[in-house]
């Protein structure tokens, strides 16, 4: 906030002020952290110049990400990210002052945190910890890191997106400091007519990865009892609005967002000022930052897990026309054992009790790139006497007593982009 204005076209050169200098004092800051780890950070900047409605004459895009690498399955990749840019009323503005606080200074800060903490730990799957630019000219910067990501080939268990996560009132005075909301996509992005045509025959509308990632938090966040609690808001973002992990959506990679309970829209997109007895802008006074711990702690936690967990597995159910279901699902590497759940199709939830567990520790050969195991024999569980058109089944991977998010067994539920799995 100390950088006057991180606009996307503020001065990239300028020492003190604008996106340049606050994305070099970004870069020390991981620098620092690497230093204290020996050096278990790769510290990388993805750039391309892009142009848009908001960058007519183009501008040099550059992300700053840190990169924690898996001791077992370093292409198997869980992301954190925020975006560090800051705009003020008129979005064009690259001039004016612009602090940027709760968005997104909030979310840089809670990166940043989460990469000085788990950089303690290893992981046998890796960590990106990334800060975006030209979010608010275009989520350029979550477009640009979701292109590298698919580039390097990594298989993406799960982006979590922080936005505007440092507030607990709204301009209204209503507050709440007790709840954060978790935005996940209904029908996937990268649905084409053919999935569509699946998925209203073979049913899937409320089963995409990401609402299964938003599931998963709400019951991780009830058992770490830190006292912060997720709403699940099933829609891909805010109404009418927009973040960047709507470009990863879009290429088929899992991705929820986290923001705050209630937004305070006096204090965001806002010019400094004092209007008709209001004062506006995004400044660090108007910040709840026990909050904003509160839901560090959780994406800590969070990715604590998911790069510990095996990867969800890919599964599919046959039910037509048989009076019994059989679910069957590819293996993935560092499962100990599976859970195979179902509910019924007005369910909103998973029941918390699994309805099989099934354990295979024989059978296993490893790819040539040590990324996933193969089962010689595909896994497959067969319910008598259920009749799947009035269910919908999912399966978890799990490793000792943590478990996976759910991988619905319907079409677009898997952890993939949809065009691998035709």
């Amino acid at each position: 906030m100390s950088f006057g204005t991180r606009h996307t076209l503020s001065d990239p050169d300028d020492p003190e002020r604008g996106v340049g200098a606050a994305r070099r004092w970004a870069t020390s800051v991981f620098e620092a952290t690497t230093n204290q780890c020996g050096g278990c950070l790769e510290i990388i900047h993805p750039e391309r110049v892009v142009t848009g409605d908001r960058i007519p004459d183009g501008v040099l895009i550059q992300n700053v990400v840190a990169i924690q690498r898996g001791s077992e399955r370093p292409n198997e990749v869980v992301i954190v990210q925020a975006h560090i840019d800051s705009r003020a009323s008129d979005v064009m503005d690259a001039q004016s002052d612009a602090p940027g606080a709760n968005d997104n200074a909030s979310g840089s800060a809670l990166v940043l945190e989460a990469a000085r903490v788990l950089s303690q730990r290893e992981f046998p799957a890796t960590i990106v910890y990334a800060l975006l630019s030209g979010e608010e000219q275009g989520l350029f910067g979550g477009e640009l890191l979701a292109d590298y990501a698919l580039e390097q080939g990594w298989v993406v268990k799960a982006v979590l997106n922080n936005d505007i996560v440092g507030g607990s009132c709204g301009s209204d005075g209503k507050c709440d400091a007790g709840q954060v909301r978790v935005f996940s996509e209904g029908v996937r992005a990268d649905s084409d007519e053919r999935a569509l045509q699946r998925l209203g025959s073979l049913g899937g509308e409320n089963d995409s990865p990401s609402r299964n990632i938003s599931r998963w938090l709400d019951e991780l966040a009830a058992e770490y009892g830190g006292g912060l609690d997720v709403r699940q808001t099933w829609r891909s973002d805010r109404m009418g609005r927009g973040g960047d992990h709507l470009p990863f959506l879009e290429r088929g990679l899992p991705a929820i967002r986290f923001s705050v309970a209630i937004e305070d829209y006096d204090h965001q997109h806002q010019d400094l000022r004092v209007e008709g007895g209001v004062t506006y802008g995004d400044t660090v006074d108007e910040m709840d930052f026990s909050y904003l711990a509160g839901v560090t702690r959780l994406n800590v936690q969070a990715l604590d897990r998911l790069a510990r967990l095996p990867m969800p597995p890919r599964g599919k159910t046959t039910a037509a026309v048989q009076t019994f279901s059989t679910v069957d699902w590819e293996p993935v590497m560092g499962a100990t054992h599976y859970r195979i759940y179902r509910r019924r199709t007005d369910d909103p939830n998973w029941p918390a009790t699994p309805e099989r567990e099934l354990s295979l520790q024989s059978g296993h050969e490893a790819d040539g790139e040590g990324n996933f195991i193969v089962f010689r024999t595909r896994p497959e569980v067969q319910f008598e006497g259920v009749r799947g058109d009035d269910w919908i089944f999912g399966v978890a991977a799990c490793n000792g007593e943590i478990c996976s998010p759910i991988s619905s067994a319907v079409p677009g539920g898997e952890f993939f982009p949809l065009e691998s799995s035709e």
